[in-house]
């Protein structure tokens, strides 16, 4: 029998030496190819009496075992080290996602968690990208547990249906397990966002101004026609009209006079709606919105596909970092940073169960709300005034007509402008917020005829009209105290370290993960996403610094130039 076996492997070795040598691959006998790891030539033999788990070397002559991933990776590879954290984390959520009835998923949902993060980790995002790694790669194939690779529907589905309600709660159980490892603290955090482009077209804009302008003109025209000042008066009148009316459609058909009156009416009725439709969906806060994805915005990004600043439908990503790990992200539809920061630092709360010492931002989350926030809850604010660097330039110091640039009287109560003359208080306002009283006085000139720097000191039209300044003083001192903590031996230290933490997050999430764009719609969608992300940043993080020996580092102790 032995004899048999190898006089067939001898003359199938003829066979193919001959196909070989006319250098083509389509000549070679069935069951015969090509090893896709070491390029020897393999022999694919469908006998039925031929062992599972072991091909057969026509080039030797020898039996040879199958691609053990488990040999070839290394004991510090980063898989092997995000599959042992993600194992410290506890599943229930994402189990209670699937039924305890019917059949069973091929792939145990905690190892397609562990490949989607682990996917977002690699800068892996498409599930049909997904579904060739866990085909073809050996740790992608090492993290399934010998089981079946995942079909990218699963993948999909698995993303945007069953982890969604887990997936946020596995992501700030890996942060606290993060702080029980001596990572990460409650001591202070940095805060920062960025722009990312949406998967809605780049051209499906509808815009607020435009809404308002067509619908005060449809108004118009219906008050015109009919009379109707409101919307339901006007499905009133089409719906009596209608009653009356036989309606013909049709090549061949003439319509009537009446018919031509309620269609033209009926035009009119939808255009209403479309354009309150339009203002609804942008609410109160938002100049636009997409058609094909209605929670995203057409902001202005630092980088566009054409490089000619087009604007782009995107969310507003925030991030805090801490330690040089996201401890907690949420995305927004504001164009601006300065109304997304009470609500994400209030959700920071909910998610940590307390509060950070230290806030960090940048001079995009200036604001009295945002000062009067952080009072509030006795967080220390760091955040750097809008007129920080400008204030230090030649030409914010000339403007004559800043009340900043203005000398204060404290006995007259008054300021002195730069040619001598007074501005006197004339009134003062006072409202609560957030439990403290909030005082604005305005200032106008005692005389301001025949001033000769009256054009450069008063930008009105009315040039008889005396120069007026307003004095918002609990945001100056708001604003004083602020810069005062950033300009302290603290304040340097931690402005420095923003720099590198979180913009340096943003940097390597854009540029090494190559992440720039959602593949989701819709703000749910995209949230998740987002967490997928940061929780592959987080392990790839604390892998670069197990590797580094840089664990339980926490900020850079460099001196700041």
């Amino acid at each position: 029998m032995l004899d048999a076996k190898q006089g067939f492997f001898y003359g199938l070795k003829g066979a193919l030496q001959n196909a070989l040598s006319k250098k083509t691959h389509r000549s070679a006998p069935k069951g015969v190819g090509r090893c896709v790891f070491c390029g020897r030539i393999k022999l694919l033999m469908n006998n039925s009496n031929r062992q599972e788990k072991y091909n057969v070397s026509c080039e030797n002559n020898q039996l040879v075992l199958i691609l053990n991933s488990e040999i070839l990776l290394p004991e510090d590879a980063p898989v092997r080290v995000t599959s042992a954290q993600l194992e410290e984390l506890d599943y229930r959520k994402l189990y209670e996602a699937y039924s305890s009835k019917g059949r069973k998923s091929v792939n145990d949902p905690r190892v397609l968690f562990k490949v989607m993060v682990y996917g977002y980790q690699c800068g892996i995002y498409s599930s049909r990208k997904l579904e060739e790694a866990c085909k073809y790669r050996v740790d992608f194939m090492w993290l399934l547990e010998n089981g079946k690779a995942p079909d990218h529907s699963t993948l999909s589905r698995f993303r945007t249906g069953r982890c969604a309600k887990a997936v946020e709660d596995l992501f700030y159980q890996y942060v606290q397990l993060l702080e029980k490892q001596g990572e990460v603290d409650h001591k202070s955090v940095f805060i920062d966002g960025t722009k990312i482009e949406s998967r809605a077209g780049r051209y499906t804009f509808s815009w607020r101004g435009t809404a308002e302008k067509n619908l005060v003109k449809t108004k118009q025209k219906v008050l015109e026609q009919t009379g109707c000042k409101t919307l339901e008066a006007l499905e009133s009148l089409l719906s009596n009209k209608a009653a009356g009316i036989t309606f013909v459609s049709g090549k061949g058909r003439h319509k009537t006079e009446e018919q031509r009156e309620w269609e033209t009416i009926n035009h009119l009725c939808e255009q209403w709606r479309k354009y309150e439709e339009q203002l609804v969906i942008m609410g109160n806060d938002r100049n636009s919105y997409s058609k094909t994805d209605h929670d995203a915005t057409f902001m202005r990004m630092k980088e566009d596909h054409m490089r000619n600043g087009q604007l782009k439908p995107a969310y507003n990503v925030q991030i805090a970092v801490n330690s040089e790990y996201i401890t907690g992200i949420d995305v927004f539809s504001n164009r601006t940073d300065v109304g997304t920061f009470v609500p994400f630092m209030h959700k920071l709360e909910m998610a940590h169960q307390q509060r950070y010492e230290e806030i960090t931002a940048d001079a995009g989350y200036e604001s009295l709300d945002n000062y009067l926030y952080l009072e509030a809850n006795g967080q220390m604010s760091f955040i750097k005034p809008s007129n920080y660097e400008a204030q230090k330039t030649k030409k914010y110091r000339s403007q004559i007509g800043r009340i900043e640039n203005m000398k204060y009287d404290k006995e007259e109560d008054c300021f002195i402008c730069a040619e001598g003359r007074k501005l006197y208080c004339r009134k003062v306002s006072t409202e609560v917020k957030n439990g403290t009283p909030v005082v604005r006085a305005w200032y106008r000139c005692e005389n301001c005829q025949n001033c000769p720097q009256r054009e450069k000191c008063c930008r009105k039209q009315d040039m008889n009209a005396p120069k007026e300044v307003i004095m918002k003083e609990t945001f100056w001192e708001k604003r004083q105290q602020s810069l005062e903590n950033i300009t302290s031996e603290r304040g340097i230290q931690l402005r420095k370290n923003r720099s590198i933490q979180v913009e340096g997050a943003f940097g390597l999430i854009k540029n090494d993960f190559g992440f720039r764009r959602f593949l989701t719609t819709g703000k749910k969608n995209v949230r998740i996403e987002f967490l997928f992300l940061a929780l592959g940043f987080n392990l790839k993080k604390r892998w670069m610094k197990q590797q580094k020996r840089r664990l339980e580092t926490h900020y850079s102790e460099k001196k700041a130039a």
